[in-house]
């Protein structure tokens, strides 16, 4: 039985550096400056990313995974480290051109790269890291009745 199977949260943990400045188009100058402060420096400015995806499922009775890791890996590589991995967020990723590049809109970013590959209903979780304090996580509850 399906129901029956022991469900497992498994994590894979991959590190990415890249740079982005804080702006936004619908700000002036004046408001983004005031409002991001050293964070809307006009070169930008970098970050050493870790970026966690979690999936959950039950255990497959054959292969004893939820999802092969290596899988993951590579639905990692494509979705995280090929797209954002040394790149200016900001010109180098499409999806930003008219999006701030915070870390709550690089991880919806993430989770929606991810929910194109990963099979259905396994995707649990994507935690960014910006810093070692700053955290953001996401489990894809866009737009819910809050």
């Amino acid at each position: 039985m399906e129901g029956s199977r022991p469900q497992v949260y498994i994590t894979r943990t991959e590190s990415f550096s890249a740079c982005h400045r804080l702006h936004s188009n619908k700000l002036s100058d004046e408001e983004n400056k005031k409002l991001f402060g050293k964070c809307n420096n006009p070169n930008g400015h970098g970050h050493n990313y870790k970026v966690e995806v979690t999936v959950r499922g039950g255990v497959d009775t054959v292969n004893g995974m939820v999802l092969n890791l290596v899988t993951l890996k590579d639905y990692m590589d494509q979705c995280i480290m090929k797209v954002l991995d040394h790149k200016n967020i900001d010109k180098d990723v499409l999806y930003f051109k008219d999006i701030v590049s915070t870390a709550e809109n690089i991880v919806v970013f993430i989770w929606k790269q991810l929910e194109e590959v990963i099979p259905k209903d396994l995707l649990y979780e994507v935690k960014l890291h910006e810093t070692d304090k700053n955290v953001v996580y996401y489990r894809g509850e866009m737009f819910k009745n809050r």
